[in-house]
This record gives C-alpha cells, sequence and structure tokens, in this order.
C-alpha cells in the first residue's frame, strides 16, 4: 500500500450530504476483483450520459479538476453498501484524500486499508475548504498528515484529529497484510518451535 506523508494537490468540490457507495461505483462495476481500472467509472452515473459520454457540468470532468487529489464533499460521505470498490474507485481515480463532516464507518475505514486519507471535519471548517477547492486548479491544499493539517491555497491552517493507529499505519504504507508481514520474524520463530515440539502435526 502506498504511504500517506503530505499531499499538496488540487482539490475538487462535491458539496452533495448522502453519496453513496452506489454513486460513488454502480454495481454492474463490482464484477473485478482487481483495484485497478475502476476510476474512468467513478461517480458513472453524475459523470457520462446513458451514451457514454461525459456531462460537462459534473465536477472531474472540468478540466481544472481532472487531476484532483483532493475531493471536499458533504456530510455522511461513503454511506450505503460496504462495498471496498468504493475506496478503489478513489484512489484509482487518483484521490488520496477526501475530506467531509462525516463518513459512514465501513467506508471510512476501507479508505485507511486502501492508501487514501479521510478527514472529518466540523460543517464550518469544510465550508471553508470547499469555498477554497470552487477557485479551481490555481488553489491547491496542502494535507500534512505528520502535522495533522489541512492548508489551503491563501494559507489557512486547519487541524483535523486522526486515530494513531489509523496514522501509523497510513504513513508506513501498512494494510492488513502489511501489518501481519511486520511480525514476519515473530510468527516464523513460533512456527519453528511449534515444529520442534509437535513434529507429529
Amino acid at each position: 500500500m502506498d504511504k500517506f506523508d503530505t499531499l499538496t494537490g488540487i482539490a475538487a468540490p462535491l458539496p452533495l450530504i448522502n453519496v453513496d457507495t452506489d454513486m460513488i461505483i454502480p454495481k454492474q462495476f463490482l464484477k473485478t476483483i482487481k483495484r485497478s481500472g475502476l476510476g474512468v467509472n467513478l461517480f458513472f452515473e453524475m459523470r457520462y450520459d446513458d451514451d457514454g459520454n461525459e456531462l460537462p457540468d459534473f465536477v472531474l470532468n472540468k478540466p481544472q479538476y481532472r487531476d484532483a487529489e483532493i475531493l471536499v464533499a458533504g456530510d455522511n460521505f461513503g454511506c450505503g453498501s460496504s462495498r471496498e470498490h468504493a475506496p478503489w474507485a478513489i484512489k484509482d481515480f487518483g484521490i488520496r484524500c477526501v475530506i467531509a463532516p462525516s463518513f459512514a464507518d465501513i467506508f471510512y475505514n476501507n479508505c485507511f486499508k486502501n492508501g487514501i486519507l479521510p478527514i472529518a471535519l466540523p460543517q464550518d471548517k469544510v465550508d471553508v475548504l470547499m469555498k477554497d477547492a470552487e477557485k479551481g486548479a490555481n488553489a491547491r491544499m496542502t494535507v500534512d498528515l505528520e502535522a495533522q493539517t489541512v492548508t489551503t491555497s491563501d494559507g489557512e491552517v486547519i487541524s483535523f484529529e486522526i486515530d494513531s493507529f489509523q496514522k501509523h499505519c497510513l504513513m508506513n504504507g501498512l494494510d492488513d497484510i502489511g501489518l501481519t508481514m511486520e511480525k514476519a520474524a515473530a510468527i516464523d520463530s513460533f512456527e519453528k518451535a511449534a515444529a520442534q515440539s509437535r513434529p507429529w502435526v
């Protein structure tokens, strides 16, 4: 999993509440078990018309936001079903950080397991960031995970809280498998001792 430390990039504004996982990645794209290739289908029903043509008014189709790495969204982001394809699609598009007043719990935790930083902030702080994101490609935000701050294009610094364990995992690129592999030496030692003490197993 990719490490996350400091990110400076374009922030796309998505001022919608209750964006569920079916809106993020519709059910017809859940057949794959690959984490790559889903970015083109992110927000599919909002990005494309019935003929597959891009809808120019959708934020991620606008030229200034095509390379967005930060998404500023409304309350209760990632609600609905627990599909892990939702963070896969977000990450594959190139977004590494999602900022919102609140997140659905399962989506929130899935983000950390896939190298995405979800930041929950009070509505008034999200409003500041939303307004900054609306300035377009020239307004770049900086997210510093170590310092736990988001800095607007105008230099305003907003602090955020994060669980220390999740912060450690994200900064070190550790998903569940990575956490297990950190204990590889202890696991090998246990298995060797177990084999010697119980050779019949």
